[in-house]
């Protein structure tokens, strides 16, 4: 968006939301501005919302003269707006009716003296800084021929110039190239400032839009942006500051799916965007009203739009795996709101949608399914319009969950849609897998920004407790869901089981071979013990019979007195 590159003083304020971004703070003041636009484009409630901006912001007067239609239709329409033009009419806006007879300029007579001169002495008394003249070109052709109609505008030119009013012309134009268009090419080469509005059908939905194309002395945003009239005046959507600042928090939310926490490393940042593609009949809504809850529990405001269902259905719908958003509605932290995408543009659903956020004070935002906005005036519309409302809450730190529908099991065909995805900081796939008959459902992180997250497939189950997230198999390069992963993992565990049980049995063997081990160890301890005894008895025995023989020995060398100094046999005794 445009900085102010000319000092604000020298800028009048429109009060238009946008459009002052858009030109760095409204338009040239004390300057001619011409709005060109088609029927229905928005320019009398343009230069409407820029007097009623400066009465009532700015304490600067103004002075609107009606060439189409009269001053009292006016202000009833306005009255829709919540403008009180009545009570501001009584001391800061003048209303001239100056709707001419045809009859007037066939005759010839008409100039815009004498009008000029009414305004000139309402704009003294009321001291009006600020001036509209409404639908000139209804005036210019009213009068006979071109060189009258310059005149007229040159005169009027003049007249504004001398009195440095903050004026605006508008001007009805049709055609693809609204600049073009001969009767009034001159006016833009006049005017200091020129903004041109369309209102076009796109798809069959009603879209306008807003275009500066002139602005001496000052930088401008050069786009065209999407314009919309809302309940409260006009409004512009714009991106804002052109530069990318974001509050960056490292605070995680938990998805509400314990194994998808872990996949993400314990959920996703807070005031991310979050993009869920897939399918229809993937899970996705009930993926989003699983965060819902989860946020609802943890205390966060959330709030929940459906494109594709009445919010009483999601509470119904939800309610058979196990969610009950019907009670964080009853308590007042679920803003859970249902709207037909078709019904207006989408321009018009992001403004909405905005207020509601700021209404319901959402720290956590939901959108089901995004894509959806595509049916509210075509894909280029939608795309905008989803890149911003992305913006918005990133640049107030809200949670923003989105879901986008796709058409194929691809996920690089989600560029091709609403291509969110470049910009969303975590993006679920969602997808289904045909195999043997049946259709399973399958999850898988496709980016997350700012964090380790795992890159394999799981399978999502849905069941009476909620989501949960399987592991899958791959055999002969083919992944494994349903009834074929729960038959491998049969098959898995009933090999397990067979190896459990034949290592019981080895070792039961194992221990009983050792038992018998032990007891010929400690038989064959017990005959070493008794061979050692009878050993030891036996030595004994030896020891004792060697020691008589020793004593007979000596006992029949004395008898014998074979040795001389052998005492006598028997002493004392007879030889």
């Amino acid at each position: 968006m445009t900085e102010p590159s000319t000092p604000l003083a020298l800028k009048a304020s429109t009060g238009i939301q946008g459009f002052d971004e858009m030109t760095g703070g409204g338009l040239p003041r004390s300057r001619i501005t011409v709005v060109l636009g088609s029927a229905g484009a928005g320019k009398t409630v343009f230069a409407l919302q820029t007097l009623v901006c400066g009465a009532t912001e700015h304490h600067e007067p103004g002075i609107f003269v009606a060439f189409e239609e009269d001053t009292r239709r006016i202000m009833e329409n306005a009255h829709s707006f919540g403008w009180d033009l009545p009570a501001l009419e009584r001391d800061r806006l003048f209303f001239l009716d100056a709707y001419v007879s045809p009859t007037v300029t066939v005759a010839g007579d008409f100039d815009l003296e004498g009008i000029l001169a009414q305004v000139g002495e309402q704009a003294r008394a009321l001291g009006a800084t600020r001036i509209v003249f409404d639908g000139i070109d209804v005036l210019l052709s009213l009068l006979d021929g071109p060189v009258v109609r310059r005149r007229e505008v040159y005169r009027l030119y003049e007249w504004l110039a001398q009195r440095d009013f903050t004026a605006l012309l508008t001007v009805k134009a049709e055609g693809p190239n609204l600049l073009a268009d001969p009767e009034y090419q001159f006016l833009p080469f006049m005017a200091d400032a020129v903004v041109m509005l369309t209102h076009d059908m796109r798809e069959r939905v009603s879209v306008r839009s807003v275009r500066v194309v002139k602005y001496r002395g000052s930088g401008f945003s050069e786009n065209e942006y999407p314009l919309t009239i809302t309940s409260s005046g006009i409004e512009v959507a714009t991106y804002g500051r052109a530069e990318l600042q974001y509050p960056v928090s490292r605070e995680k939310l938990s998805t509400g799916v314990p194994r998808l926490d872990a996949m993400l490393g314990d959920g996703w940042f807070r005031g991310s965007s979050i993009l869920i593609t897939g399918v229809p009949g993937t899970a996705k809504t009930t993926l989003a009203g699983t965060f819902a809850d989860r946020c609802c529990r943890g205390g966060e405001r959330v709030m929940f739009l459906s494109f594709d269902e009445p919010a009483d259905q999601i509470v119904r719908n939800l309610s058979s795996v196990g969610l009950d958003l019907g009670r964080w509605v009853s308590e007042g932290v679920l803003d859970l709101w249902s709207l037909r995408s078709e019904t207006r543009s989408v321009e018009e659903h992001l403004i909405d949608i905005k207020r509601r956020i700021e209404k319901s004070g959402a720290t956590v935002v939901i959108v089901d399914p995004l894509s959806a906005l595509a049916k509210a005036g075509g894909e280029v519309a939608a795309v905008d319009a989803s890149l911003r409302l992305l913006d918005f809450a990133k640049s107030r730190g809200i949670t923003a969950l989105c879901t986008s529908l796709q058409s194929g099991n691809d996920p690089v065909m989600e560029a091709s849609s609403l291509n969110v995805s470049t910009i969303a900081d975590t993006w679920l796939h969602l997808a289904y897998r045909i195999r043997g008959g049946e259709r399973n459902r399958s999850l898988t992180v496709i980016k997350s920004r700012g964090m380790a997250h795992s890159n394999q497939v799981r399978e999502l189950v849905l069941s009476g407790e909620g989501i949960t997230l399987s592991d899958v198999y791959s055999a002969g390069g083919e992944v494994l869901m349903g009834t074929a992963r729960w038959e491998k993992e049969e098959e898995m565990r009933r090999e397990a089981e067979a190896a459990e049980r034949e290592t019981r049995r080895r070792r039961a063997e194992m221990e009983a071979s050792a038992a018998a081990v032990r007891a010929r160890m400690e038989q064959l301890a017990r005959e070493l013990d008794g061979l050692e005894a009878e050993r030891e008895a036996l030595a004994a025995d030896a020891e004792a019979q060697a020691h008589a023989r020793r004593e007979a020995m000596d006992t029949i060398g004395v008898l014998r007195r074979g040795d001389a100094d052998a005492p006598p046999a028997h002493a004392g005794a007879e030889p």
